[in-house]
């Protein structure tokens, strides 16, 4: 096995709590069947992604308000209210970067598919995103997750070795492209969880 000399984390389900029910699920009247049905054909995560590669929040909005005008206010929350989606840093992973940043052995980045034109919202709340030697964001690349091309930026630009790299995600899609591209890869479930299989790089805590 390969020394590691770097670890990349995914921000939003890893680090940060961010959820769109925070809004929706009020909206709803707690109805998660109608609000899922929303999110599956009204506002989708293939739509949102496609602004985390950075396509125009204000023009997605009035593009989607076009298509479905009868869900107009529940669609102009999603960006309108997109700060209120955001909840606190998840403390465990915190934690974990807290204590791979001060042993001083590993490189710490980030690799992120978030739109540019909320990241900073995210970078003025969580002081500890100032922790990494660098953040890719998607939206800023114009590209994002799952392809290539994204991951091979945060390789060249923070001069890393896919093979003693670990990525941890939390979304199993991107956690496979990574593998193609020779980067060990970590889906994250809990913060307990990610703690253990560190371990089976030899990576202490």
């Amino acid at each position: 096995m390969n020394t590691i000399d770097t670890i990349i984390f995914d921000l939003g389900g890893v680090l940060i709590d961010w959820n769109p029910e925070y809004v929706y699920l009020d909206e709803f009247n707690g109805d998660r069947e109608k609000m899922q049905w929303f999110f599956d054909n009204i506002c989708t995560s293939d739509w949102n992604e496609n602004q985390d590669a950075g396509y125009p929040m204000a023009k997605a909005t009035e593009e989607r308000v076009a298509l479905f005008p009868e869900h107009e206010p529940l669609i102009r929350m999603f960006y309108g209210r997109w700060v209120e989606m955001l909840g606190e840093e998840i403390s465990g992973t915190v934690n974990i970067l807290k204590a791979l940043k001060t042993s001083n052995k590993y490189k710490v980045v980030a690799l992120t598919n978030w739109s540019g034109e909320t990241f900073p919202i995210a970078l003025d709340k969580f002081e500890f995103l100032q922790w990494f030697e660098g953040i890719v964001v998607s939206g800023d690349e114009k590209t994002r997750k799952p392809f290539d091309d994204i991951y091979n930026l945060t390789l060249d630009r923070f001069n890393v070795t896919a093979e003693k790299s670990i990525f941890i995600d939390d979304n199993l899609r991107n956690i496979e492209a990574a593998n193609a591209l020779g980067i060990n890869g970590i889906q994250f479930k809990s913060p307990e969880q990610l703690i253990q299989q560190l371990k089976n790089y030899n990576i202490q805590l």
